[in-house]
């Protein structure tokens, strides 16, 4: 795992802070589905911290903590690394792999968000050509 890429437990601590926009490592715990022990979440969001998704302020006699990056600049960095990963660096065997998973009801304004992106993407492309 590189240091940009973040664990299971990472992630959800990742999504309490940016719904949370900043927490105490107590705050964090609170907000986690079966927490690990208070100095595992505090050691976790120190490796955060190191890796440069938080930064700290100190408030009272706490340290608060908030993302460095905002949640879509975080979320194109994790998702270049899953299709690095997973699928060859190809947004569409991604996205093809996503779309035909058997249950997955795709609303019909998700297939036209979908068909405008990709004529937006068309265009582009033709205009480099």
């Amino acid at each position: 795992m590189s240091d940009q890429e973040l664990s299971r437990r990472e992630r959800q601590i990742m999504r309490v802070i940016y719904r949370m926009r900043h927490a105490t490592v107590q705050e964090v715990k609170d907000e986690l589905d079966d927490a690990p022990s208070l100095n595992a979440v505090r050691t976790l969001i120190q490796i955060l911290e190191t890796k440069g998704h938080l930064k700290r302020k100190k408030e009272g006699r706490e340290f608060v903590y908030s993302p460095t990056k905002n949640r879509v600049s975080a979320g194109v960095a994790e998702l270049q690394g899953v299709l690095d990963t997973f699928f060859q660096d190809s947004i569409s065997e991604a996205l093809a792999s996503h779309l035909t998973r058997r249950g997955d009801k795709i609303s019909d304004e998700e297939i036209d968000r979908l068909a405008e992106l990709i004529q937006d993407a068309r265009e582009v492309s033709d205009k480099k050509a």
